[in-house]
């Protein structure tokens, strides 16, 4: 029987990350490297991706994600710089205060929210996909979130909506590519305790509790939890998932009242 070295799982695949340089994002940029991947960040602080970049050993590319020749140029440097593109995990987000109940939500943050997370998943996959498909093999991870497939009444109506649109997105993806050896799932991590978490939270303590208690693990996720989720997305482990909604939540989702 053939052992598995599962710490090479990735050994030999190019991973490109967007939002690379904190939260979800580092952590799965660091997983992957652990299980053999060459890693290319994308990020939009020059700074915070640099700096990643050069404690990883990795690749930075800056880029603004809603920007169409931007992600081009990711995805175009990391194949002439590593070679290929085996692993899109395409995670950058936004969750902006303005961003609110739908009475109180404006246009321009709908936009931005919009823009930031859902269109340059769009953008991100055509990318990717432009060079896995003369490959005819590839992994693609899009983050949505468990707000994907449930509703809220502490609402952030754009976010929402944004993330119920990579979800759709990704399932229509993984089916139309299937045969071509490209995988495409969905992410749908529950609240993860990042700098975007805590800096939404900090402002409204009151909020924070009121989303914890509804977590039946009675936690927020580490990043690092949902980073070995991306890892096994990634990987020929995850061989036979594609377009699916790959729940991370602690059971937020699958529960009626949380445990005592």
């Amino acid at each position: 029987m053939t052992r598995v070295d599962l710490t090479q799982r990735l050994a030999g695949k190019v991973a490109v990350v967007t939002g690379g340089a904190s939260g979800i994002g580092l952590a799965s940029a660091r997983r992957m490297q652990d299980e053999g991947a060459t890693i290319v960040i994308g990020d939009i602080d020059p700074q915070a991706g640099g700096a990643v970049a050069e404690d990883l050993g990795a690749l930075f590319v800056p880029v603004d994600v809603a920007d169409e020749a931007a992600v081009n140029d990711l995805f175009d440097t990391a194949v002439k710089t590593c070679g290929s593109v085996d692993i899109a995990f395409n995670n950058a987000g936004i969750s902006p205060p303005e961003d609110d109940l739908i009475e109180v939500t404006g246009l321009d943050a709908w936009d931005r929210v919009q823009n930031v997370n859902l269109k340059s998943v769009f953008l991100c996959c055509r990318a990717a996909l432009r060079h896995m498909v003369p490959q005819q093999r590839g992994s693609i991870i899009n983050t949505a979130s468990f707000v994907a497939v449930m509703g809220s009444a502490t609402s952030q109506i754009s976010y929402t909506a944004s993330k119920g649109g990579v979800l759709a997105m990704s399932r229509e993806l993984g089916v139309q590519y299937a045969r071509q050896g490209i995988r495409v799932n969905a992410l749908c991590p529950g609240p993860v305790n990042t700098p975007l978490l805590q800096e939404l939270f900090a402002k409204d303590p009151e909020r924070a509790a009121r989303r914890l208690v509804h977590v039946p693990v009675g936690r927020f996720a580490e990043p690092e939890e949902l980073a070995a989720a991306v890892a096994f997305l990634a990987s020929d482990d995850a061989s036979f998932i594609t377009a699916s909604s790959f729940l991370v939540d602690g059971g937020i989702s699958g529960h009626y009242v949380t445990p005592l």
